[in-house]
């Protein structure tokens, strides 16, 4: 298992200041990989620079994406952290649940905007939700503490824990690159039949069928294969036309 397999994604940040104590926390603990998407400040400043201290380098090293779909692509497990218990068909986790994850893929830790958290179109990207155990009467986080709290946890046990993994050497997980071209044919086939009825509907159902195949531990050989279906499939459509 390796630190540099693990990133932290702040989705939509809205304050400067928790950027900056996210980057601390992030070098507190050893890890280096901090990915912002769409963040509301502008990215990098001299507040977040400031805020920071002596995680520079996690600022200046980090990515920062426009939209979630591409700041995951190259990540293999996505974990979104949330307050709230979503009614969804997703494996819902806790701390301790984290040792039974293969840290030697790359994990992304998902956290949402400060003020509304992440929405269930943002979720269906995820693999798992995680939960920290809190007051039930007061479950609100700072960000940077609930960012500080995981670090913490995961930087403890997988210093002191090899986890076993049977899976063959040559099967090679698909990436999320790989699901998400996967989707896209997939979903452009049911575009093409018309397969969202009604429209209005349309964005809940891609966002179902996307927690479908995003939770999947899909190899890269069986993204091929289902993306060869897909294909297959719209072309046979358009020659009986």
């Amino acid at each position: 298992m390796s630190k540099n397999n693990i990133s932290f994604i702040l989705h939509k940040p809205q304050l400067s200041e928790n950027i900056g104590a996210c980057a601390r926390a992030i070098k507190n603990f050893n890890f280096k990989k901090l990915i912002v998407v769409n963040p509301k400040p502008i990215f990098p400043n001299d507040k977040i620079l400031a805020t920071s201290v002596g995680a520079k380098d996690i600022i200046k090293q980090s990515q920062k994406y426009e939209s979630l779909e591409k700041a995951i692509s190259k990540i293999d497990i996505i974990i979104a952290t949330s307050a709230r218990f979503r009614n969804k068909n997703i494996k819902h986790i806790n701390l301790e649940d984290l040792k039974k994850i293969n840290f030697k893929k790359k994990i992304g830790f998902l956290f949402g905007s400060e003020a509304s958290g992440l929405s269930n179109n943002e979720i269906s990207y995820a693999n798992y939700t995680l939960q920290i155990s809190t007051n039930p009467n007061f479950k609100s986080l700072n960000l940077s503490h609930s960012l500080i709290i995981i670090a913490q946890y995961v930087a403890n046990f997988i210093s002191l824990r090899n986890i076993p993994f049977d899976k063959s050497k040559k099967v090679k997980s698909a990436t999320k690159r790989d699901i998400q071209s996967m989707f896209s044919l997939c979903v452009k086939n049911l575009d093409e039949i018309n397969f969202f009825r009604p429209q209005e509907k349309r964005p809940k159902m891609l966002e179902n069928l996307r927690n479908i195949f995003y939770k999947m531990d899909l190899s890269d050989k069986e993204t091929r294969i289902l993306s060869g279906v897909f294909a297959s499939l719209g072309k046979k459509r358009r020659l009986t036309k």
